[in-house]
């Protein structure tokens, strides 16, 4: 491949014959788009919406702007992913996310301007930031939108902006960069469903090479507030009953229902450990539990020079721990407060780990596993 194609590669779109509507599980979908390319660029791709509804939300943004070649595969992905976390955020947040993973996610501590929530997220990790997509479940303000324009980012998601934030965002001879931005526009996030007792929008399914598929419902969380994070405990058969000795606090409580929200859209197996309403470090696409606690743990010292910001923090598990390595692992760091599924025939080690220095530990009694 010549030179020149190499560096057009990810600019030019990849064209496919894709049909203007299909019919899939007796459902009718309308094509939106042709995108540039699939997940990688000689794969072609093309969006589609379901036909019988009004009630969504990727499948009615707005392109305000979209560089020369529009929203790839994984954009959308990106994006897909980010929502999934920010719906479930309360107050105002950013996701910052790259290849289907968060980066950093941030949520507003106290008063917060959008603009410092925007810095935390990305600065959780800044240099996977980089050439990432950023998505908010609020308004974009000037403050905020000349702060994304000062590095590299693919492509900003939110559901409004002020006039100024737009105007920012489209400057790149200005800030001398971000020339290919995508700017999208979604419609309000309070439309998914989010929970285990609300009707699901579809199915979510996956198609093998041989074209046989899986359909599954998608994931809802029984986990609704900090009242659903229950104590952790175990009935022995041998050893007998066993409960946390330490209640976990009201700021412990807090982060760690953001770090489990935040760990659905995770690549598994997956822990995020987090403190104050931000990101410290994203553990994800590990075949053992203590090797995404590993990787987690090395990523947050890396950043911040040290784990001496890791002290007080808490840490949300997707899984639970079939030894008690991992949290030794963590407590040794200075997390204090764990999150995790239960239902391991260990978990009376995990709390004995916990106990042993004043950790606390809490169930939120379901899983989530995420295999994208």
């Amino acid at each position: 491949m010549a030179e020149k194609d190499l560096k057009q590669m990810y600019r030019t779109r990849t064209e496919g014959n894709f049909p203007d509507a299909v019919d899939v599980m007796g459902r009718r979908y309308e094509k939106v788009e042709d995108l540039r390319y699939g997940t990688n660029p000689h794969q072609p791709a093309a969006f589609y919406r379901p036909a019988d509804t009004d009630n969504l939300v990727l499948g009615h943004y707005k392109m305000l702007k979209s560089g020369k070649s529009g929203l790839s595969q994984t954009n959308l992905e990106d994006m897909h992913h980010a929502i999934g976390i920010l719906k479930y955020m309360q107050r105002q947040a950013c996701a910052v996310m790259k290849h289907c993973n968060p980066s950093g996610v941030a949520i507003q501590a106290g008063k917060q301007p959008l603009v410092e929530v925007y810095q935390r997220a990305r600065d959780a990790d800044a240099q996977a930031a980089f050439g990432g997509v950023v998505a908010f479940n609020t308004e974009v303000d000037l403050a905020t939108a000349e702060e994304i324009m000062q590095t590299v980012i693919e492509g900003v998601a939110a559901p409004a902006y002020t006039a100024e934030a737009l105007d920012a965002l489209h400057n790149s001879e200005k800030f001398k960069r971000n020339k290919e931005l995508r700017i999208i526009e979604f419609p309000d996030l309070s439309v998914l469903p989010k929970y285990i007792d609300e009707h699901a929008n579809a199915w979510e399914m996956k198609i093998f090479d041989d074209g046989s598929l899986v359909l599954a419902q998608p994931y809802l969380s029984c986990v609704k507030s900090t009242a659903d994070l229950i104590p952790a405990y175990n009935d022995h058969p041998k050893k007998g009953r066993i409960d946390i000795a330490r209640t976990a606090t009201e700021r412990e409580l807090d982060d760690l229902l953001f770090a489990w929200y935040v760990n659905i859209h995770v690549r598994s197996n997956g822990v995020v450990i987090a403190k104050n309403g931000q990101t410290l470090a994203v553990g994800t696409g590990q075949q053992d539990r203590v090797g995404a606690v590993l990787q987690a743990i090395e990523k947050a010292k890396t950043k911040y020079k040290g784990s001496e910001t890791m002290d007080g923090a808490v840490m949300a598990s997707d899984g639970f721990f079939p030894f008690r390595d991992a949290v030794d692992a963590a407590t040794s760091q200075g997390v204090r407060a764990i999150a995790q599924p239960g239902g391991s025939v260990n978990d009376y080690d995990a709390i004995v780990a916990c106990n042993e220095v004043d950790a606390t530990m809490v169930f939120t009694m379901e899983r989530c596993f995420s295999h994208h």
